[in-house]
């Protein structure tokens, strides 16, 4: 299920009160275990009071517009450290890092690529790949594409205090 444009506009603007971008309005699950995930992030970030500010502001907006007729949950979050991809600015910004990039089912080169992200030109997004490779993607036939934390290289560049 999709919320309709005009109520993603209304939480966006909530979002905005708080100088944070509405990246997605998810809604996953059915019935009464479905939930409204709402992805919000700015450029220094998102903090927990501004997520309950926006849990607090959407609630009552949410109130009126009754999207639902059952029960959910409502979830305002960041996106993460792992991060999904949402927009071409998005590709942008996150040049130089990883990413996993899973393809749509009709697209039959490639399923999932891990690799450093060149950037998006012309509709094509660019890929290092871990296997040498440089490999354009058309944006349209990616299904998600997420920001890859190496844990192994955190972890291990550690020291162990005693």
């Amino acid at each position: 299920m999709k919320l309709n444009q005009d109520l993603r506009e209304q939480l966006a603007s909530l979002a905005e009160g708080e100088h944070l971008q509405l990246l997605d309005a998810e809604v996953v699950g059915s019935g009464p275990k479905t939930v409204l995930r709402l992805v919000v992030d700015g450029p220094a970030g998102v903090t927990l009071d501004q997520c309950a500010t926006i849990s607090r502001q959407a609630s009552a907006l949410l109130d009126v517009e009754d999207p639902f007729s059952h029960h959910y949950t409502l979830e305002v979050t960041s996106p993460g450290l792992e991060r999904k991809l949402y927009t071409r600015g998005d590709y942008r910004r996150f040049a130089g890092q990883r990413v996993k990039v899973r393809m749509r089912p009709e697209y039959r080169e490639h399923r999932v690529l891990i690799g450093e992200l060149l950037g998006v030109n012309e509709g094509l997004v660019r890929l290092s790949s871990d296997e040498g490779d440089v490999v354009e993607l058309p944006i349209d036939s990616i299904f998600e594409a997420r920001l890859q934390v190496d844990w192994k290289a955190i972890l291990h560049g550690r020291k162990c205090r005693k």
